[in-house]
């Protein structure tokens, strides 16, 4: 038994499949060289221009849709520059900040060293100044007296009183300028702490600016991205759609082609056939009184299976000779009974397996190498297209689809898109 249909791989489905369909149709009508037979409807080629028409409306819708994301794209874009610069300004700016800010609070730091040495410094003047003033309160009023009293020569008491007014004046004089400095200081560190306020609540407002910044900037990022996303995916899609066209065109001048190499057949067919009635009426009247010899009866078709051959029957037509329609076969044809099994006549992929006009239900297996089978006018398939197979599985049954008159198999054999005689090929394998 067959396997399950529904579990062999399939086509894509249009318009990738169309491209799959299109390119084997192609290969069948040029590549494989098979000509449409002579009764093949122009429904083929209604149904081609009816593709190709839908397949370049779908063509423009996308190219239309792709210009429109290329606008979106430029622009989201170049808002994306804006944001990415406003950034830029953003945070040199806050570093500016924090390098002020840095700076400072070292200001600051040195002055608070500062004035730590100034009030120790202070200190000591003060210091010694209560000394100095202790001591002149425990001498009393009258010390510079008792002093110069107790000298015993002038010159000394003169000198010392000198020595002991300037030091009161030195240490007096150094207290009031450590105190103004002190003054100073403070005043200097009050503007460096109010400017480092400052200078701290731009750092936060900033921060929080730069982190709303990059917010956006990330927004925007994602933006671009989805947009080259649909934009490369809208590219793909044109330039998919575009080779359809080209295949579709291509398709329908083939069709077209070889619907008038068949309607030339059909007259040539005609004209011999014509000729050769009126050549045998001419025969019967040149010899009055005589009875025209017996023909012989044609002897049967041989009989053809076993082996490699897909199919065991009647050799209606042999590679080269002549088909029922009049053509010249380019395989053989094979009469045999309706629902006997098709078999491959070796391993390979089956790349074609559905309907098309003029051979019906049709498969085509790939053995490699450049060979390849064809097998035609079958009343069923057996194995879709991507499915892997063994010589002598059947892969059809006979039948007479796509028009043909009785129970019977096409079959073909192509080398390189060159035909190949498929008797002497089967036969050796």
């Amino acid at each position: 038994m067959p396997p399950c249909r529904e579990h062999q791989p399939r086509w894509p489905a249009v318009p990738g499949g169309f491209r799959a369909r299109a390119a084997l149709a192609l290969g069948l009508a040029a590549g494989l060289g098979l000509a449409l037979p002579a009764d093949a409807p122009a429904q083929s080629q209604k149904a081609t221009e009816q593709q190709l028409r839908k397949a370049r409306a779908e063509l423009e819708q996308i190219a239309r849709e792709r210009r429109k994301l290329e606008s979106q794209r430029g622009e989201a874009a170049r808002k994306l520059r804006e944001a990415e610069e406003r950034l830029g300004r953003s945070s040199r700016a806050l570093a500016e900040t924090e390098a002020e800010l840095r700076s400072q609070r070292e200001a600051l730091a040195g002055l608070e060293q500062q004035r730590r040495t100034l009030q120790a410094d202070l200190g000591k003047r003060r210091e010694r100044l209560a000394t100095l003033l202790r001591s002149a309160y425990t001498q009393g009023a009258q010390a510079p007296l008792k002093l110069l009293l107790a000298q015993d020569r002038i010159t000394d008491a003169q000198r010392a009183m000198a020595y002991y007014r300037y030091a009161q004046r030195s240490q007096t004089t150094e207290v009031r300028e450590l105190t103004a400095a002190l003054e100073a200081l403070a005043a200097n560190e009050a503007e460096i702490a109010a400017r480092t306020q400052e200078l701290e609540a731009l750092q936060a407002r900033q921060q929080e600016e730069l982190a709303a910044i990059r917010r956006d900037r990330g927004a925007r990022a994602s933006l671009v991205g989805e947009l080259e996303q649909r934009y490369g995916d809208r590219e793909a899609r044109e330039k998919a759609l575009g080779q359809d066209v080209k295949s579709l065109e291509t398709l329908l001048a083939n069709l077209r082609a070889a619907a008038a190499r068949a309607a030339a057949e059909r007259r040539a067919a005609a004209a011999r056939e014509a000729q050769e009635k009126r050549d045998a009426a001419r025969a019967g009247t040149t010899s009055p009184g005589k009875v025209p010899p017996k023909v012989a009866s044609a002897a049967p078709p041989p009989k053809v299976g076993g082996l490699g051959w897909p199919a065991t029957g009647e050799l209606l037509a042999r590679y080269g000779g002549r088909l029922p329609d009049g053509r010249t076969s380019n395989g053989v044809l094979i009469g045999a009974a309706l629902g006997s099994p098709v078999t491959a006549v070796a391993d390979g992929t089956v790349v074609f397996s559905e309907w098309m006009t003029g051979y019906g239900l049709i498969l085509i297996i790939d053995h490699g190498n450049g060979y390849m089978s064809l097998y035609a006018h079958n009343e069923s398939l057996l194995r879709d297209a991507g499915a892997r197979v063994r010589r002598g599985e059947a892969v059809a049954k006979v039948g007479n689809s796509g028009g043909h008159g009785r129970p019977a198999l096409y079959f073909e054999l192509r080398r390189n898109g060159q035909p190949v005689d498929p008797s002497t090929w089967l036969q050796r394998r």
